[in-house]
């Protein structure tokens, strides 16, 4: 198993496992599934994926099993002196068996090799075992609420959503 950049020849892989995690019937295998809080099917597409791979301040890690297949990945932002992460997602079937904690540490060592002192990420605030998931892994809730902007191709909301602002402070590896 290692942790790999993703690129374009990625995106079928990456597009089903993001949705899989996070929507549909298959998503309720994990415990990462938004299928209750947001109807669809589609928590990302193709073109999303492509335009993540394409910025130059962006990454995308993929975490591949012995057979080569892609069963966790996380897109990585950098903004300024934060690292922005996003899209963690494990295969449904997967989930609790490590790979997000190996993807996090990833993002950790790429956040610090580009400088970053702190990693922030958005976390839908009725997730609470999503968030203490988090806590648990050094991040903090800053008190910052923001907007969940509602986009009906990837989803309507069940009910009223917000986001919590996460955020892990980093120490140099000098």
């Amino acid at each position: 198993m290692s942790i790999l950049k993703a690129n374009t020849a990625d995106i079928p892989h990456l597009l089903q496992l993001v949705n899989s995690a996070f929507r549909g019937p298959a998503s309720k295998q994990g415990w990462t599934t938004e299928a209750d809080l947001l109807e669809g099917e589609l928590r990302i597409d193709a073109a999303g994926i492509e335009a993540m791979l394409q910025d130059p301040t962006a990454t995308i890690l993929k975490h591949i099993n012995t057979d080569g297949a892609i069963d966790g990945c996380v897109y990585l932002q950098q903004q300024g002196l934060q690292l922005y992460l996003g899209m963690l997602s494990v295969s449904p079937t997967l989930q609790g068996a490590g790979i997000g904690k190996m993807l996090l540490a990833a993002a950790e060592t790429h956040a610090i090799a580009c400088q970053c002192s702190s990693i922030v990420m958005r976390v839908i605030s009725v997730r609470k075992e999503l968030v203490a998931w988090y806590l648990r892994h050094h991040y903090k809730l800053t008190g910052i609420k923001e907007a969940f902007s509602v986009n009906e191709k990837f989803g309507r909301p069940t009910q009223t959503l917000e986001f919590d602002i996460l955020e892990k402070e980093l120490t140099p590896a000098f």
